[in-house]
């Protein structure tokens, strides 16, 4: 499996969830193993010596995605979950979408001073998603050291909006 191949897993869904966007689904790549190996090896090179100790994976395709990229580097995963998902206390980070707005939640002590933390999700768009994760790790005391995705959306400003968030944190997108 090569980069086109993965490429052409990911399917164009017109006009979801609402008209005139073209969503993205990244799920087929989940269903091939060789993609998926494939995804993984180019995560986990990319973020070789950067000395991360955790995985944090944006509900949900972020979960099937960050779960398996802990599970190659034998690193603990973390979820960041749509509001009033989590059982224990947690921080909560409202955010825009690009077709409306959210809030994602993390338990209050799932990561803290010291650790350094890869955020894992499918698609950057519009870059709220990644910034309110930004913000939760931090809150936890914890320092983003990337954010992986399948896909980055550069024309909706969401790596902008990162880098002007905080320059030193590196976006890569493997596809």
């Amino acid at each position: 499996m090569d980069r086109s191949g993965v490429n052409a897993l990911v399917a164009e869904i017109p006009d979801y969830p609402l008209p005139g966007v073209i969503f993205k689904d990244v799920t087929p790549i989940s269903a091939n193993p060789d993609a998926v190996h494939w995804v993984n090896s180019e995560i986990a090179s990319k973020f070789a010596n950067t000395g991360i100790t955790h995985i944090v994976g944006v509900e949900a395709r972020g979960f099937i995605l960050g779960a398996s990229l802990a599970a190659h580097l034998h690193l603990g995963f973390i979820p960041i979950r749509k509001s009033g998902k989590l059982p224990r206390a947690t921080f909560r980070a409202e955010y825009e979408l690009e077709y409306g707005a959210d809030s994602i939640e993390i338990h209050q002590d799932a990561l803290s001073k010291g650790d350094r933390v890869l955020i894992v999700d499918d698609v950057l768009a519009t870059g709220g998603t990644a910034c309110a994760a930004i913000d939760l790790i931090e809150e936890c005391g914890a320092q983003v050291q990337g954010i992986a995705v399948l896909l980055d959306l550069a024309f909706l400003g969401g790596s902008t909006k990162v880098a002007n968030r905080d320059s030193r944190i590196e976006v890569f997108a493997v596809l």
